[in-house]
This record gives C-alpha cells, structure tokens and sequence, in this order.
C-alpha cells in the first residue's frame, strides 16, 4: 500500500478554497460552488490538466465528506414542517416522480443507453435538499408555505432515495434480507433515541455538557461525530451503505435537537464548518478528479446521454409540481419544478456504489453526473429569477388594486 501523502491533498484542499473564494468576487455569476469544486477537480485530475490522482489520503478524506455531505443533509429535514396538507401532496407527488423516472428508465434501457434501469429510476428521482434550501432561504421563502412545501418534496425525495438505493443495491441476498437489515438498523435508532433522551435528564449530564461545550473538548461536536461514525459503522456492519448511516445519524440529532434547547446556539454552524469548511468540498473535488471525461466523449452516443438524462430529471422530477397548483399558485409551479429537478450530491454518490457494483457503465456514470451538474448551474438560477418575477408581478398587482381602491 502507497505511503499517505500530502501532495495531492494540497492542489485539492487549493481548489476547496478557490472555488467559493472566486465566485465571492463575482456576486453577479450565480453558481453554486458545488459545481466548481466538481468541474476544478476535472481540469486537475486525469481527464486534463493530470495533476492530481487518488491516493489513499484523498480517498478516505472524500468518503468522510460523502458521510458528512449525507449527515448534514439529514440534519436539515426539519420534521415539524413535515406535517399536514404538505406532507400528503409531496409524497404523493415522489410517489409520481418514482414511477416517472422507472418508465424513463426503462424505455433507456430499451434503447440501449442504460443497463440498470432500477438504479437510474432512484437516481432520477431524487432531488438535492443542500442546493435548493440555500435557494429559498435567499429568496425569503423557505419560512412560507411554499417553502416548506418544497422543502417537505425534497427531504422526501432525499429520504426515500438513501432508502430505495440502500433496499435494492446493498447486501448480498437481495432486498427481503435487506428489508430486515434496515428493520435492525431503524430499531437501533429508537433505542439510541431513548437512551439520549434519558441521559438528557440528568442535571450531572446537562452541567457537564454545558462545562465543556466551548472548551478545547467540544464535547457536544464530538458526540454529533461520534454519533456518525458509529451509524456509518453500523451501516457497514449490517451489508447497508455507508450513506443511508450518515444520513440516519443527522436525520436522528434532529430529532433530538427538536426544540433546539439542549444544544449551544452554534452547535450547527460548527458542524456546517467541520463539513462543508473540508470533508464535503473534497468529496466533490475528487469527485471531479474521478469523473472520467475521456468516456463521456468516447461515443457520440455517450455525450448524447447528458441532455437526455436532464430532461429526465426535468421530467421525473419536475411534472408531479403540476399537482401544487391549487396550493401555490399556477406561476409557482414551474419554480417548484425546476428547483426539484435539481439534483447532484446524491448523483454523485449512487453512480460511485453502481460503478463499484459493477452495474452503471463510466459513460453512463459521466453523463449523469454531467447532467446533474448542469441542473445544479441551470435549474436553481432559473427558479430563482422566476420566483422574483412572480413577486415583482404580484407586488405591482397589489399596488394597482390597492390604487383602485
């Protein structure tokens, strides 16, 4: 085994921090540094430029940041606005999305262009909960009920996905012992659940707690680590994948966390700068570093795959917002569609455990990706100048009412 190194650890931690640096000095280039961080790790990687190459440092600091990347998306499902009218119309509407993107699958498969039409099915159906909450958080929505509506689709899209993915493509005898797996791991969960809750009620627990929070022991971050790598390591231990236990470990401190009482007030944002300050922006840069280019533009039929698998995002993801038109108005319906089709983070990952099981093709990989990157630059930007539109439209609609009056 190769001798860890820094080397190429340092041109990727370098494009880490150029990324969102250089789109800081251009405001107006609304792009997600996501897709930066992915396109830098190409032009460094041996597609291009050859400069850098997997090692074994980089590798095992990008699967920390793919368990990160999937703790911290667990931790942003707010589970008191997944209630009520919200709840019913967005999973109704995965559902839709779900058998969607099988029957897309399938015709792809049909003519060739796929060879797991299950996997693409998942992958086309899940939406990136990181990308889009910044996206209504600028716009001032994610408060309302078109916010929380949106944002009720995608921790279900993004749940369901980790589920569906784990279910179908993990273990070695087939989705029934892998339903009992899962049963397994849901079980720890409630008692790991019960057991904090009881510790919580100490007063010699929440005094120690209190006393070492903002000491050099960080004791509450390091039990939010503890609590990941232990479920990572669950995961592991039961045949599941790693991503289902990060995500299940964030998914649970919220519950936890309900009411936000027990914990620091920077509790988050000090996990938010442990992840998206390291792990996270390396997993997506070696993520660029793997992506094989070469592949993508091997055939003209492998190139071709990108614009057809955005438009099945589009499509999978994208006509069930036809059913919020009684909600949220018909001009927010399209907003609602395009910011669900955006998807990568989870690309990402359900490409890199097909590839390793030997069930997606590097061209096919590369293409999807490709097309979640470019739903990552299109999507988001286009629901944002929608959603502006609508208000600035509404806004002179109400002033010309309120001029009549």
């Amino acid at each position: 085994m190769d001798e860890p190194s820094f080397t190429s650890l340092l041109l990727v931690a370098a494009v880490a921090f150029a990324a969102p640096f250089l789109l800081g000095l251009a405001p107006g280039l609304r792009l997600p540094s996501v897709v930066f961080e992915i396109v830098a790790g190409i032009v460094i990687g041996p597609s291009v430029l050859g400069w850098v190459e997997v090692d074994q440092t980089i590798a095992v600091l990008s699967l920390v940041g793919l368990a990160f990347l999937l703790f911290l998306a667990g931790l942003e499902i707010d589970l008191r606005r997944l209630g009520g009218r919200e709840l019913r119309l967005a999973a109704a509407g995965f559902g839709v999305s779900l058998a969607i993107a099988v029957l897309v699958a399938f015709g792809l498969r049909a003519g060739g262009l796929i060879e797991t039409p299950l996997l693409v099915a998942i992958i086309l159906s899940a939406t990136s909960l990181g990308v889009i909450i910044p996206v209504l958080k600028d716009a001032g929505e994610l408060a309302k009920p078109f916010g929380q509506l949106v944002l009720a689709a995608a921790s279900i899209a993004d749940f369901a996905g980790v589920i569906l993915l784990s279910l179908f493509f993990s273990g070695e005898s087939g989705p029934g012992s892998t339903a009992v797996l899962l049963g397994v791991l849901a079980t720890l969960l409630v008692v790991v659940f019960v057991v904090v809750r009881v510790a919580e009620r100490s007063t010699q627990v929440s005094d120690d707690l209190l006393r070492l929070q903002d000491t050099s022991a960080q004791i509450r971050i390091r039990a939010a680590v503890l609590l990941l790598v232990a479920f990572v390591a669950l995961a592991e231990a039961l045949s599941l994948e790693l991503i289902l236990g990060a995500f299940a470990a964030g998914a649970l401190l919220t519950l936890l966390d309900e009411d936000r009482r027990m914990t620091h007030p920077q509790f988050r944002l000090k996990l938010e700068a442990i992840g998206f300050g390291f792990f996270v922006p390396v997993f997506f840069v070696t993520s660029g570093v793997r992506f094989d280019l070469g592949a993508l533009f091997a055939t003209a039929s492998a190139a071709l795959m990108v614009p057809i698998f955005l438009a099945a995002l589009l499509a999978a993801r994208g006509l069930p917002a036809i059913a919020y038109r009684r909600l949220v108005g018909a001009r927010r319906v399209p907003v609602a569609a395009l910011l669900q089709a955006t998807s990568l983070p989870f690309i990402v990952a359900a490409t890199a455990i097909g590839q390793e099981l030997g069930m997606m093709g590097p061209a096919e990989g590369a293409a999807l990706i490709g097309a979640g990157l470019l739903s990552v630059l299109i999507f988001p930007v286009s629901a944002l100048s929608l959603l502006r539109r609508t208000v600035a439209e509404k806004g002179e609609a109400d002033s010309v009412g309120a001029a009549r009056s």
